[in-house]
């Protein structure tokens, strides 16, 4: 019996041994942690070993690995009660430029974080300490001092993609001072954490080319849970409380669940975020709320002169079944993601999702803001976000911090770059031979063909980098005084110029000439020899409009002749270049008039003759061509005014020829901007004629009621100008949200009738809208009525339509049909045919004493 009880034991043992080995393996294989290649932790100026948030930090002269160029560097530590944390203990201070080499295994990107902190007592002036930090190939931090700086410490996290076998991270000091840091991390992270490509903004378009940029984390947060530290992330970052930056704290409530219950999905790990993040999130409203549908904003302080890097992550963890969540996302003006169905993605509930986004700070705020709200095609309201990222990303001379590049700070910095710069030598003086080769060559081409060219050198004309060459295309460069000429074939594109001109012209891009920042770069105000006043736009590299954009601009003004429309002058595509040059709009875009500076008001007949003004260039577009031209990017910063407050149409790089005779549309991705696109164009990727006058409909309500077509910060009701605008226009109440410089001053008449144009522009299906040749005649009755409501008295309002005594409105009567009373002019050549037109239809309702 004892031998029986003593095996029973014994397999008992083993049984719970295997179970006890099993359940060890199961947890190790949950939480096993990222174990990175390069991971070096130095704790600057120490003579031993600290512990901070679970990490153990290396002296740097205790590190084999590590080799440091430090001159006459100074070692000072405290015990100071001050000092915040036991990292900020010690520092290395330097008196001249001094560098960190750290060996690299693993290349790819690193996390390269940098401690600060100006210890007391160290017998140097720390806090006014101007700092200097660069790698090999960016500035990460630029004359830095805590003179101006806030906190009394200062933590930097940066993501660096290293490509060589070292990183050197080189300390300078600023003339007569010093230069210090606490501590430092070089630590490699996974592969597969940052991805090369994003979705940009604005128009949305993909972004490439992420591998070859800095980024410098700017916010981390764990939206609606508590402060995570070092220690509870598998890489080492710290996700801070999103409550201090929640626009209104109020319109939120926290969610939660176990973080045992989050289930990652193929290519999301817990080094994208912890569960702890995905595990908590903020879902919409509450009983302080007066509108449960307000949107969940958060706005972050950033510099305007920079791009980030936007990671949003989701995770479902409120709903009680699939699909019954469904909401907007939007990154400062722009829907971000629209109509998101979490589990319809991840086909599950406690999933976590994340997606990337680049996006440009708005040229006139400081601000970039993060929002969600619920989608108004769904009857669902809520929205819920659970973690953010926002990093700052290097700029194009690859600094995260001024306009200073690394050769500015290191013109010889190292063998390597010599010896990139002999290898350079190399290749540019061989180019330089076969150039010099080349062009004896077509010397000896061109006298063969002087007498027939009339002494002047073909060339072929590049654009941008010579990668790619407009069609057919050659030009004939001669200068005469200033001017360069081009022909094409028949076709004129306007005057070539040399960069030099631009630069004359420009004063060399001089920032105080700025007139504004579009998709296609900036444009800046120029001056001709002949005293001709320009506006120069001059093309970013780094915009997601490029190449394609630049001729089709060129392409299409060069064919177009319009009072209403900006006229194209020249363009420049030298040394990689790509800038166009128009007459110059003395008043500027239309939108600076309405809103977001300190000009004078329009008066309602000024703004009625704009918006008339831009319907004539667009229905010119639409036809005054054998076939129509679509612009596929009206708004108010398109309507420019010249210094007679005529309105012209401009920036026709993402303009689209129309359908032929014998289609309804033309198939093509969606471009444009958010608030704006033609919703049926939105989800059907068919774009007509129609969709410039659904665009030119949020114009029409954006010039009465003076706001942005989109605002995510105020309530989801508000958000969008057109949605919300036509809910007031149904109820026969625009007067109520209409610019209130204009109460008093508008005649009832002209209002009813462009809230009637706004609405019928706004409809949802293309066939319902009209043209804008309809448009163009209902904003001219309109304007008659504003006009005569001074000299003659009006009849009683009935349910047809306000008119003017004594006028017969017969010819009027088929005007709800939306047929168009100026079809068959000849706008396509004759400004002048195109206005007596719009008069003979008008004949009866001249004011006898003119306009």
């Amino acid at each position: 019996m004892v031998l029986l009880v003593m095996m029973m034991m014994v397999k008992l043992v083993k049984l719970v041994s295997f179970f006890l080995v099993v359940l060890l393996f199961l947890v190790n294989a949950s939480f096993a942690l990222y174990t990175p290649l390069d991971n070096y932790l130095i704790a600057c100026g120490s003579s031993q070993n600290i512990t901070f948030q679970g990490h153990t930090f290396v002296p740097d002269s205790q590190h084999s690995s590590l080799v440091s160029k430090t001159g006459d560097s100074i070692v000072v530590t405290s015990n100071s009660r001050l000092v915040p944390f036991p990292i900020y203990q010690s520092a290395r201070i330097f008196t001249e430029k001094s560098s960190y080499t750290f060996e690299i295994e693993q290349e790819g990107r690193h996390w390269l974080r940098l401690y600060f902190y100006p210890v007391p007592n160290s017998g140097h002036d720390l806090i006014s300490a101007a700092i200097t930090v660069v790698t090999d190939d960016f500035v990460l931090l630029s004359n830095f001092t805590f003179r101006n700086y806030k906190g009394s410490y200062m933590f930097k996290e940066y993501a660096i993609n290293v490509t060589s076998e070292t990183l050197i991270v080189t300390f300078i000091p600023s003339i007569g001072s010093v230069a210090f840091v606490n501590a430092i991390e070089v630590v490699s992270m996974p592969d597969e954490l940052f991805f090369d490509q994003a979705l940009a903004l604005h128009p949305p378009a993909p972004f490439s080319g992420l591998s070859e940029l800095a980024f410098e984390t700017v916010y981390r947060l764990n939206i609606g849970g508590s402060f995570l530290n070092a220690q509870n992330d598998t890489l080492g970052r710290t996700w801070d409380n999103d409550l201090k930056y929640l626009h209104v704290n109020s319109s939120v409530t926290n969610v939660s669940v176990s973080p045992s219950n989050i289930k990652y999905p193929k290519g999301v790990t817990a080094e994208t975020a912890p569960n702890s993040v995905y595990a908590t999130a903020e879902a919409m409203g509450n009983a302080n709320v007066a509108n449960s549908n307000f949107n969940i904003t958060w706005v972050f302080p950033v510099d305007r002169n920079f791009s980030y890097f936007i990671r949003l992550h989701f995770c479902d963890i409120m709903s009680k079944s699939l699909n019954t969540l469904v909401f907007n996302v939007y990154i400062n003006n722009d829907t971000a993601l629209g109509s998101l169905d979490l589990s319809s993605i991840t086909n599950d509930l406690a999933v976590p999702y994340y997606k990337d986004f680049v996006s440009n700070v708005s040229v006139d705020s400081d601000n970039l803001t993060v929002s969600v709200g619920p989608d108004t095609m769904a009857d669902i309201t809520n929205a819920t976000m659970s973690g953010l990222e926002i990093m700052k990303i290097s700029n194009a001379l690859k600094s995260l911090d001024g306009f200073s590049s690394v050769e500015s700070f290191l013109p010889s910095s190292s063998s390597k770059k010599n010896t990139i710069g002999i290898i350079v030598g190399c290749v540019v003086g061989a180019v330089a031979a076969i150039a010099f080769v080349g062009l004896c060559y077509c010397c000896l081409v061109q006298r063969n063909s002087k007498s027939t060219q009339q002494g002047r050198p073909l060339l072929s004309l590049p654009l941008y980098g010579n990668s790619q060459t407009m069609t057919k295309m050659s030009t004939i460069s001669q200068k005469s005084g200033t001017a360069s000429c081009i022909s094409l074939s028949s076709i004129n594109l306007g005057r070539v110029f040399t960069f030099q001109e631009i630069l004359d012209a420009s004063n060399k891009f001089d920032e105080r000439l700025l007139l504004g920042v579009g998709g296609f770069g900036r444009v800046y105000k120029g001056t001709l020899e002949d005293g001709t006043n320009i506006a120069v736009k001059r093309g970013n590299p780094r915009s997601e409009q490029g190449i394609a954009e630049f001729r089709t601009e060129i392409e299409m003004l060069s064919k177009l002749r319009h009072r209403h429309l900006v006229s194209l002058i020249g363009y420049c595509d030298e040394r990689s270049e790509m800038i166009l040059v128009y007459e110059c709009m003395a008043n500027g875009p239309l939108r600076s008039h309405l809103y977001g500076t300190d000009l004078p008001p329009l008066s309602w007949k000024q703004r009625l003759e704009i918006c008339i003004g831009a319907a004539r260039g667009l229905h010119y577009l639409h036809t005054g061509a054998s076939q129509s031209i679509i612009h596929r990017d009206v708004k108010t910063t398109n309507i420019l005014l010249d210094d007679n407050f005529v309105a012209k149409v401009a920036d026709f790089g993402l303009s689209k020829t129309g359908p032929a005779l014998d289609q309804t549309h033309v198939s093509t991705a969606v471009k444009g901007s958010f608030g704006y696109l033609d919703p049926e164009y939105f989800r059907r990727q068919q774009l007509t004629e129609k969709s410039d006058v659904y665009s030119f409909g949020v114009v029409l309500m954006e010039v009465l009621c003076t706001r942005p077509a989109l605002n995510p910060v105020l309530p989801r009701d508000q958000v969008n100008i057109a949605e919300w605008a036509m809910s007031w226009q149904k109820k026969g109440m625009l007067d109520q949200i209409m610019d209130q410089k204009l109460i008093g001053s508008v005649n009832p008449a002209s209002l009813k009738k462009f809230g009637e144009t706004a609405e019928k522009c706004l409809a949802e299906y293309g066939v319902d809208r009209p043209s804008m040749g309809d448009v163009l005649w209902n904003l001219e009755y309109a304007l008659q009525l504003q006009e005569t409501a001074s000299s003659a008295l009006m009849e009683p309002e009935d349910n047809s339509t306000n008119h003017i005594t004594g006028i017969q409105l017969t010819t009027l009567q088929n005007f709800d049909n939306s047929v168009s009373m100026i079809d068959g002019e000849n706008s396509a050549t004759d400004d002048d045919a195109e206005d007596a037109a719009t008069s003979a239809v008008f004949s009866q309702l001249v004011n006898p004493h003119g306009r």
